[in-house]
């Protein structure tokens, strides 16, 4: 088993001004890591874990023991850089990484970055988040449809750096040729659902062009953060002959074709594209005659059309005010993307296109992850809906430890 394609592509998306996600391709390894902490320090984080896996050397012996070894050597180096320079206090990353092996692909991870598998056109989440929605999920507190528009989201539970050491999923899979591994960074997956990531996968012949797409995709519908793909498609070891996947999906082919065969294809290539510019164009100035002047149109019943989608727009938009407007009685307590405590005014709820129901008011030093026991910590970023005085008081019973307060 060997890697026959792979591609990479980063993206800073379109609502950061910098980006703090690395990546790294060298067969049979692979990383992506997304940073976390304030300034440039997520950046630094983060390329300070890919760092280690590309100078690991030789790959040999366990593959979860090695993976485990690097992602435990990455977050030592992260958290002592951090205790040393304040510049860099509180920095992290997540981290997921793929080792091909002989029939088989192991997969090292922490936080909430994840790991795909598209085999048979199927797409499977190998990986499991390290976050504060997939553990309400687990509890059945969430579903999971609810967790994907859940405003707590980005709330990690386990990262490289914070602490002295780190816990690491490492697990193997049974490898096929044809499979096609995805890692992402949660911009992806805060942006783009299962379902059109695996279409995406399945409709590009090439990884180069399913990573482009992908990354189209996640800022097309916002790009709220910054998006990281590797891809790596496996084949057999020994594949003289050439034959091989014909998409992603690993459908196989063994045809054996002439030269003319391959000219006769090239020339229909040719008149299927002639055809189609043809009919393109034609459809072009039909639709232009059409906007222009729709026939049996009269000037009169042409303005009613306009009046009336004009109506329902008025219509649409009086709503979604009222639905704001009425929002604002409401507050709740939350976090925002470095994980502190938020004081949040609206309801906690989003709708299509990135619509926000409720504005950050107040952000604390506090951070989520540090009210302990857990269980209060869910208490806390249960998005109950409160008055404003009672959220003001929640956020400030944390806060007076910081102060020394009793």
């Amino acid at each position: 088993m060997r890697v026959v394609e792979q591609a990479g592509l980063t993206d800073v998306g379109r609502q950061r001004s910098g980006n703090e996600d690395s990546h790294y391709e060298a067969p049979p390894l692979f990383v992506v890591a997304d940073g976390m902490g304030g300034a440039r320090s997520g950046e630094v984080a983060a390329q300070m874990a890919v760092d280690v896996f590309a100078q690991a050397g030789e790959t040999t012996g366990s593959a979860e023991a090695l993976l485990e070894r690097l992602v435990k050597e990455a977050n030592r180096r992260i958290h002592e850089l951090a205790q040393r320079d304040a510049a860099h206090a509180g920095m992290g990353c997540t981290l997921t990484s793929a080792l091909v092996g002989d029939g088989e692909v192991t997969i090292g991870h922490v936080g909430d970055s994840r790991a795909y598998r598209l085999r048979d056109d199927r797409l499977e989440q190998l990986t499991r988040d390290h976050s504060l929605v997939e553990e309400l999920v687990r509890q059945g507190k969430l579903t999971a449809e609810e967790a994907e528009v859940h405003p707590q989201r980005s709330i990690i539970t386990r990262a490289l750096g914070p602490e002295p050491d780190v816990e690491v999923d490492a697990f193997t899979f049974p490898a096929r040729p044809g499979d096609v591994y995805l890692l992402c960074s949660d911009g992806l997956t805060g942006m783009v659902s299962d379902d059109d990531i695996a279409e995406i996968l399945r409709s590009h012949d090439s990884l180069a062009e399913a990573a482009q797409a992908l990354i189209d995709a996640a800022n097309a519908n916002g790009g709220r953060d910054n998006i990281t793909v590797v891809l790596f498609r496996l084949g057999e070891d020994e594949d003289e002959d050439g034959d091989g996947a014909d998409t992603l999906s690993g459908r196989e082919t063994n045809v054996t074709l002439t030269v003319d065969d391959v000219r006769a294809a090239a020339a229909r290539q040719e008149a299927e594209q002639r055809s189609a510019e043809a009919t393109m164009v034609i459809d072009a100035q039909t639709a232009a005659r059409a906007r222009a002047s729709p026939p049996g149109a009269p000037p009169r019943a042409r303005r009613r059309r306009v009046l009336a989608v004009v109506a329902a727009v008025a219509v649409v938009a009086a709503l979604l005010a009222g639905l704001y407007a009425g929002s604002r009685q409401f507050w709740f307590v939350g976090t925002n993307d470095q994980g502190l405590l938020t004081l949040n005014r609206g309801l906690p709820y989003e709708l299509p296109l990135g619509i926000e129901l409720y504005t950050e008011e107040y952000v604390s030093a506090v951070p989520a992850r540090s009210i302990t026991p857990a269980r209060r910590r869910e208490n806390v970023l249960d998005q109950r809906l409160r008055d404003r005085d009672d959220a003001v008081d929640l956020i400030r019973s944390y806060e007076r430890p910081l102060g020394g307060g009793s």
